[in-house]
């Protein structure tokens, strides 16, 4: 067999690599540019290091933007980002031009492998008709797909690809197995066999929904605790002594998944004639988060007797989470963007994040030297190891967003 990877972002890089250690592996990618670093065994998203991509080029691994170099592949496996549109509707455009581009180079039992996050159905409602449309192939018959949703959580090199459990699936009986098998040959973790596509897309969808509802509801505990004058990270840590509680943590909720699956699930609810209420409280809880806490700041800007207009503020970090390069979804800039609206000198350092996609992503130019001194106010918004260690002076206003600081005027 010979595999082809379709998107070599957070997800699709890892899966390759892996890949390549048993099998022929083409790694396509729209963008040249991506494609470029990596045949210079570099990573932006530091997912991979140097050797370890070096060691992928010695098993063989090819990347190309080139289509035509995905004709003699006969696995296809898509791993595209599904993300959500300005009205928080899926955006599945992406995941259309990747199975259109697949659907003109399909070949008689060929199999598609979706990885990319989607409510349950849109891989034969959504995906299985362009494929069939642009191959002139009938599905089932003359090709077959598969679905086994991604778990990569950025940032997290304990959890890698090979080490999380995979959930696989198949269009029928037998091709359910051999993608099972084909996992199961690079997945150290071992795999997981759902019963149809649905209950693999259906299982994916709620992982993150899940987590979403665990942290708005800590979020709205913070918002009570804050009002009664209790440090919420000291009634947490006293609650996890018993053995069954969560230990989730109140915080801004960005990224690729947690703040844009449930979507995908609610999307599809709606559609089917019910409205959850539980999914889409939670996501409009974890939302206003950050203009919770651009509130709150200026609360204590205000009860400090500073002048909130012009005065000059620090946002500690932009990307989604700690230790991470990864901006998408994040939620600071909406905090950047509530400050500005209150007239305030906004400036965003982050030593994790790439300069030039902060800059075209949300037109913010990061500051290079993090002096801290001559601002007024600092949010450290994102735990970089690097911030645990910060002597701020005294007299700023510091707002702790993650509670990862001993002394802070206000924690989330």
């Amino acid at each position: 067999m010979k595999i082809s990877i379709i998107g070599l972002g957070y997800v699709g890089l890892p899966l390759a690599c892996a890949f390549s250690e048993r099998y022929k592996v083409v790694g396509f990618d729209i963008s040249t540019n991506r494609v470029r670093e990596l045949k210079k065994f570099n990573d932006k998203t530091l997912e991979l290091s140097k050797e370890q991509l070096k060691n992928a080029h010695n098993n063989g691994i090819f990347y190309t933007s080139n289509p035509q170099d995905l004709l003699d592949s006969n696995i296809y496996i898509i791993t595209v980002p599904t993300p959500i549109d300005k009205n928080n509707k899926p955006d599945l455009s992406p995941l259309e031009s990747a199975s259109k581009l697949v659907g003109q180079v399909l070949k008689v039992n060929d199999i598609v492998i979706y990885e990319s996050t989607v409510y349950p159905g849109a891989t034969e409602e959504v995906c299985v008709p362009i494929l069939e449309n642009e191959s002139q192939l009938k599905f089932n018959k003359e090709f077959f797909c598969g679905y086994s949703p991604e778990r990569i959580n950025p940032g997290d090199k304990e959890h890698t690809v090979k080490k999380i459990l995979k959930v696989t699936s198949g269009s029928t009986p037998k091709i359910a197995q051999l993608v099972n098998s084909l996992y199961e040959e690079v997945i150290e973790a071992g795999t997981y066999l759902a019963p149809s596509i649905k209950v693999a897309e259906a299982a994916k969808v709620i992982e993150n929904s899940q987590r979403d509802i665990n942290i708005a509801f800590v979020n709205e505990l913070a918002i009570i605790f804050n009002k009664l004058g209790i440090d919420t990270k000291e009634v947490l840590k006293a609650a996890a002594t018993k053995w069954n509680f969560l230990d989730f943590r109140p915080g801004l909720v960005g990224g690729h998944c947690i703040g844009v699956d449930p979507y995908y699930l609610t999307y599809k609810s709606l559609q089917v004639g019910y409205s959850p209420e539980v999914i889409l409280s939670g996501r409009r809880l974890n939302d206003n988060m950050p203009i919770y806490v651009a509130n709150q700041f200026i609360k204590l800007v205000v009860n400090k007797g500073f002048a909130i207009k012009k005065l000059k503020v620090l946002i500690l970090g932009i990307t989604f989470k700690e230790n991470c390069p990864d901006i998408r979804n994040s939620k600071v800039i909406d905090i950047y963007r509530e400050l500005k609206e209150f007239g305030c000198e906004v400036s965003v350092a982050d030593y994790w994040a790439d300069p030039v996609e902060v800059k075209q992503d949300f037109d913010i130019t990061l500051i290079q030297k993090e002096d801290f001194a001559g601002y007024a106010g600092i949010i450290l918004a994102v735990a970089h190891d690097k911030y645990k260690k910060i002597q701020f002076d005294s007299g700023q206003i510091i707002y702790d967003v993650k509670s990862i600081l001993k002394k802070a005027d206000q924690r989330l």
